[in-house]
């Protein structure tokens, strides 16, 4: 049975990591690992996710949950020791505030990318979905404007960072090997996926498109809250990826879009 690792990054989030513990507790399948990676919190953080370990222990879900608190050098860093940690055929991270829409989603994730019919060298290298905008109460605010293609490749995300970090299922064997690049403080998720689809277009590896509705992400992220230095290190990462004159290019069209919807 494939088996999902879910990352969640925590610091000082009392006021909204419930609702994502509560998320992950209620997912019917049963194969999940949780490491919860918190960052020293001086707030309940801490308290509540040893109370939801007790409370999967104690439950019938099958998940196993391990809660590691320690200093860290940032999100990525934090996001660094998950990947090191994960066990499972498959790592997502589902970061404080966030949640998995369905209590069935990542049954739907295993059944309509056929996982559990694969063998382990056969499945794909990424599974990617849809994402929905929730704010910090948990209700619905938009559907992300950017959404993923029918066919996913690295080349994709020319045009924007198309599939929300939180709908992003790399699998663990590759992902291991690719860690987050500390060079960045706003943008490394956005060089990780694209780096772990190279890696999966170099190895032959099939990416796929899970077609459904897989995350709710906490409105106000970092990018958002430091918008032109996320705009900066974009712009690095995509030079990096994919040269000066398509970035340039890219970016140009950026802002023409931007013009014309308003």
């Amino acid at each position: 049975m494939t088996k999902f690792t879910v990352v969640t990054i925590t610091y000082n989030s009392a006021d909204v990591i419930g609702r994502t513990l509560d998320s992950v507790l209620r997912q019917t399948y049963e194969d999940v690992e949780h490491l919860i990676i918190d960052g020293a919190s001086e707030d309940g953080t801490l308290a509540l996710a040893e109370a939801y370990k007790r409370e999967s222990d104690t439950s019938d879900c099958g998940h196993k949950v391990i809660v590691k608190s320690e200093p860290d050098e940032g999100i990525y860093d934090a996001m660094n020791k998950g990947l090191t940690q994960a066990s499972g055929d498959y790592v997502v991270y589902m970061n404080a505030g966030d949640t998995f829409p369905a209590v069935d989603t990542l049954e739907q994730v295993a059944h309509r990318c056929h996982l559990n019919e694969l063998p382990s060298e056969a499945l794909p290298a990424v599974l990617y979905g849809l994402t929905d905008i929730v704010d910090r109460e948990g209700r619905f605010v938009r559907h992300r404007r950017l959404q993923p293609p029918a066919r996913l490749t690295w080349r994709s995300f020319r045009h924007g960072m198309l599939v929300c970090h939180q709908a992003f299922y790399a699998r663990t064997d590759l992902a291991k090997n690719l860690q987050y690049d500390l060079r960045y403080r706003l943008s490394a998720d956005v060089d990780w996926c694209i780096r772990v689809m190279r890696e999966a277009d170099r190895m032959g590896l099939p990416l796929c498109n899970i077609n459904m509705l897989v995350a709710n992400y906490l409105e106000g992220g970092m990018s958002i809250k430091n918008h032109r230095e996320s705009i900066r290190e974009r712009f690095t990462v995509m030079r990096r990826h994919y040269g000066l004159l398509t970035t340039l290019a890219m970016h140009v069209w950026f802002v023409v879009r931007g013009v014309l919807r308003r």
